[in-house]
């Protein structure tokens, strides 16, 4: 009897080890409303109210690379139409252009990036972030995922737009500038996965995020797949361009951003 008992214990045991995952390739999708940035009704009414993309996120215990998944043949809803040009600037930063390569070893992140037809590695380091967790669960993927939440301060809107409404016309431009507010980021993550990330530069939770609500809807990550293998080939640090800081490289972005407002006459988008 006693014998039995060890060996469901043992079972039970075993099964809660394998029901951990260490490494994996999670796919998710990302959901922007560019109209909350937006308080010109012109160019609201030349852009998407949402603008959606999806991201792959492969992961170990240790490192991950996050990237964003191309869709070549999919028309740019940004490209406006009629006869108007629309220029979007993102200062957000993250992977659209590139990978973001992370190794929690060494608490450092590495962002690979195009500008100008140049590559660069933008290095910096991983930073604790405040998380408040909770006991609230729900269910994502078949998987039990717990509520954490924290704040941040957003310095300025993330996303200037400028219309141009025909050939040699003004550009019309939304010179909205907020003031700096706090924002609240809602994040749903799996203990069963053990690593410390999520989409974009998310992540330092006891599991890896499957879904992230920032500022009530302003940009929603869900995670919509999931598996258990990942490619060890392509989990690897990017070492193609010129290595810069954050600081360096934003101050390209912006000359360069700067530039494209003076001359005008083409569509020109910077980041995400």
């Amino acid at each position: 009897m006693k014998k039995a008992f060890f060996l469901v214990a043992a079972a039970i045991s075993l099964g809660s080890i394998k029901a951990q995952v260490k490494q994996g390739t999670i796919v998710y999708e990302r959901k922007i409303n560019t109209h909350r940035n937006i308080t010109n009704e012109q160019m609201r009414a030349m852009v998407p109210e949402f603008r959606i993309s999806k991201h792959i996120l492969l992961f170990s215990d240790s490192v991950s690379l996050y990237k964003l998944i191309p869709e070549n043949e999919a028309p740019d809803p940004f490209a406006g139409g009629g006869g108007a040009r629309v220029m979007s600037f993102n200062f957000g930063g993250g992977a659209d252009a590139g990978e973001l390569y992370k190794n929690f070893t060494q608490s450092k992140s590495i962002l690979s990036s195009e500008l100008a037809g140049k590559n660069y590695l933008i290095s910096d380091s991983i930073t604790q972030q405040p998380w408040k967790l909770t006991n609230e669960t729900k269910q994502i993927l078949g998987y039990t995922c717990l509520k954490a939440t924290r704040k941040l301060t957003v310095q300025a809107t993330q996303t200037r737009m400028m219309v141009i409404s025909g050939s040699g016309a003004n550009p019309t431009r939304d010179t909205t500038r907020p003031q700096p507010r706090e924002i609240e980021v809602v994040a749903w993550y799996a203990q069963d996965i053990i690593s410390p990330v999520g989409p974009e530069n998310y992540g330092q939770l006891p599991g890896v995020i499957l879904q992230l609500d920032s500022d009530n809807g302003a940009t929603v990550y869900t995670a919509l797949e999931i598996k258990k293998e990942v490619d060890q080939k392509i989990l690897k640090e990017p070492k193609k361009g010129k290595s810069v800081t954050a600081a360096e490289f934003n101050k390209m972005r912006m000359d360069m951003m700067q530039q494209q407002i003076q001359g005008g006459g083409t569509n020109f988008r910077i980041g995400g």
